[in-house]
């Protein structure tokens, strides 16, 4: 009797431990969950009639597409480069939907100012096609509210299409306050219409519908050059996007056969920005074998010691990485060190 007893509590334990593992490992929390990813060779990504090269490469962080159940948070402690992010710091205020249209826009722009600038470099002449304005936000009085997206773009308006970001807030600012304007846009290549009021747009004293909003342009070139990175999002591989760009157009050989990674993102002067995740990508990079990394020196909005530099520096001494950390301001110095050193 006495056996079955402590049997049958053990087995009650058991189904406990069970039970709440179960529920541990399906109960969300609101914590996102980023790790090292992966170091991928810029090459596979570009497409051009000129031999592109494989040498370089741009480094990803991990990232969960949800908030993770508890068990998932938990076992985020056991891996030292592991960063657990609040879904209010990491999509503040917007849906997951439009967070990752926010990163879909990031590597875009990314993207087009890397061929960009790597052209002008190569001593081609580049131009830029209009394509109409990329909805960034909508103001919480636009009357197209919960209709228009962020991601969309704004082609033009009561059946003007429009050929610049000028030409379209010109036409909108010459509506009055309250008029009726049906605006033409388009979403996952499809155009829709949606129709509504014009408002005055806050923080202005102008007429407009209500958004926030950036140029959406596609670089032209000859040879054609384009990019497409598929699922990954963000700006932060514009610095590597920029050099195997720069290698396609001029046919050098920048590396001689080394590894070469990198992060930063780039803009159509050439400058290299500051990221989120280096520590995560000099993890990556190093696992890949790569012999040097790139690493912006860019201090907006942090201090010295917080630059993508400096942490690069510091998490490369902390693996013991034979890895050469390099710093970069912009894309010339990244250029120069090739040139110098292979």
């Amino acid at each position: 009797m006495k056996k079955r007893k402590n049997s049958l509590k053990k087995w009650l334990v058991g189904l406990i431990v069970i039970v709440i593992l179960a529920v541990a490992a399906c109960w969300p929390t609101n914590y996102y969950v980023e790790t090292p990813g992966q170091a991928l060779p810029v090459g596979q990504f570009i497409k051009s009639k000129k031999k592109s090269p494989n040498n370089f490469y741009l480094v990803t962080v991990a990232e969960s597409s949800q908030p993770v159940p508890v068990l998932w948070y938990l076992w985020s402690y056991t891996n030292k480069f592991a960063q657990r992010i609040p879904k209010s710091e990491l999509l503040a205020g917007q849906s997951s939907s439009q967070y990752q249209e926010l990163q879909t826009w990031y590597m875009e722009t990314s993207q087009q100012n890397a061929v960009y600038y790597a052209a002008k470099k190569a001593g081609l002449k580049p131009k830029l096609k209009y394509y109409g304005v990329y909805v960034m936000q909508v103001q919480k009085h636009s009357s197209f509210k919960n209709r228009l997206q962020v991601g969309d773009t704004v082609l033009g308006a009561n059946g003007h299409l429009f050929h610049s970001t000028k030409e379209m807030m010109t036409y909108l600012q010459k509506q009055k306050i309250g008029a009726k304007v049906t605006i033409s846009v388009l979403r996952d290549n499809k155009e829709k219409h949606f129709t509504g009021k014009i408002v005055r747009v806050e923080g202005t004293n102008k007429s407009g519908i209500g958004i926030g909003l950036v140029e959406r342009v596609k670089v032209v070139t000859k040879p054609k050059l384009i990019i497409n990175a598929g699922e990954i999002g963000g700006p932060s591989a514009g610095l590597m996007f920029t050099l195997t760009s720069y290698e396609t157009f001029t046919g050098k050989n920048l590396t001689n056969r080394h590894k070469v990674a990198g992060t930063g993102t780039i803009d159509a002067s050439g400058k290299v920005g500051i990221i989120g995740g280096v520590d995560k990508k000099v993890v990556a990079a190093d696992k890949a074998g790569a012999e040097v990394f790139f690493a912006p020196t860019d201090t907006t909005g942090v201090k010295k010691q917080q630059s993508n530099y400096a942490v690069a520096e510091k998490t490369a001494k902390q693996i013991h990485t034979k890895m050469k950390i390099v710093p970069v301001r912009t894309f010339e110095d990244a250029l120069k060190y090739l040139q110098i050193h292979y």
